[in-house]
């Protein structure tokens, strides 16, 4: 049977510094509060870590802790003040990894809308060789250095052996034509 203590006293040398007290107080009350805490939550680690901040705060703040007339009752509200903040952060963050994985799953696109994507991207690129055809040999040559090299401007007329201008209106016509090819397909299609 744990013998009894005046609690009020150690509490009171506790706050002066007094390690032994300090321990005097863990060896009484951890046992009694972990089984409060019982009441509150089943989760023992969590428990086991809240009752260890709670030691390591009122050791580390012992100099501005004020005087009780019921350290026990100081404890508990102490340490179910502690655990209910811990289990309602909890709360919010599995409640937040649950909205972002729900978020997550509902923004992957389904096996239908790759197909269809997959579909519309080799049609557009059927349409973007056509219309390349169209374009005159010198335009081709410009739009594949400037899109499919990633040439600048004066590498292209670097390359052509032309001025910067002509690069210019190459890539610009050629464009004007490939807009014009995709929206008569379009309006066809």
């Amino acid at each position: 049977m744990k013998q009894r203590i005046n609690e009020v006293e150690i509490w009171d040398q506790f706050r002066g510094g007094d390690q032994q007290a300090f321990t005097t107080l863990y060896q009484h009350f951890i046992q009694p509060l972990f089984t409060y805490s019982m009441g509150i939550t089943n989760d023992r680690d969590l428990i086991k870590d809240c009752l260890h901040d709670l030691f390591v705060e009122l050791w580390k703040n012992h100099a501005t802790l004020g005087p009780t007339t019921s350290v026990k009752y100081y404890l508990m509200a102490s340490i179910k003040r502690k655990l209910i903040r811990q289990l309602e952060t909890n709360l919010r963050n599995q409640s937040h990894h649950l909205n972002f994985t729900r978020d997550f799953v509902e923004d992957l696109p389904s096996k239908e809308s790759l197909v269809i994507k997959s579909e519309e991207d080799l049609q557009l690129g059927h349409q973007l060789r056509a219309c390349l055809h169209v374009l005159s040999k010198r335009q081709r040559q410009a739009i594949h250095l400037k899109y499919f090299e990633n040439l600048d401007t004066e590498q292209i007329s670097q390359s052509m052996c032309i001025n910067p201008q002509s690069v210019y209106n190459l890539i610009f016509g050629a464009l004007r034509t490939m807009k014009d090819q995709m929206t008569q397909k379009h309006i066809i299609a």
